[in-house]
């Protein structure tokens, strides 16, 4: 993956894949509410910058994470869905004791389609494989 460097800031990197015309972004770290909506935030002003229908989010280099899902996300996956993402491939952290709830809360979220991954290797294929429009 040749990637076009967008952001590099502590726990987050995220770069443009121009290749497969998606974003890439990598998570590192410890993240609590605050240091995710901030990185959420860069996410959302990086697909307004580059625009593009897909984003590959891995999470398996985070070490801890105190997040849970809130109206603030709700908001938030609204305004990516209309910057024009239609897919994101979550890739999730090694250790993450809110797998269930979170699970129960994506199955509720419509648009953009949203699917979860142990591994970035099979979020990568699921990815490739999807066409936008959805």
């Amino acid at each position: 993956m040749q990637l076009h460097p967008l952001v590099d800031e502590g726990g987050i990197f995220i770069g443009y894949d121009p290749d497969n015309r998606w974003l890439y972004v990598d998570w590192k770290g410890e993240h609590n509410q605050d240091s995710s909506q901030a990185a959420c935030l860069q996410m959302l002003e990086s697909l307004r910058s580059w625009p593009c229908h897909k984003i590959l989010n891995d999470n398996s280099s985070i070490t801890r994470t105190t997040v849970h899902l809130s109206e603030w996300g709700q908001w938030w996956i609204g305004e990516m869905l209309r910057a024009g993402l239609q897919y994101i491939a979550w890739v999730y952290p090694r250790d993450f004791t809110a797998r269930q709830d979170t699970e129960r809360v994506l199955q509720y979220v419509q648009r953009p389609v949203i699917a979860t991954f142990d591994d970035v290797a099979s979020a990568y294929v699921w990815l490739q494989q999807q066409n936008w429009p959805v």
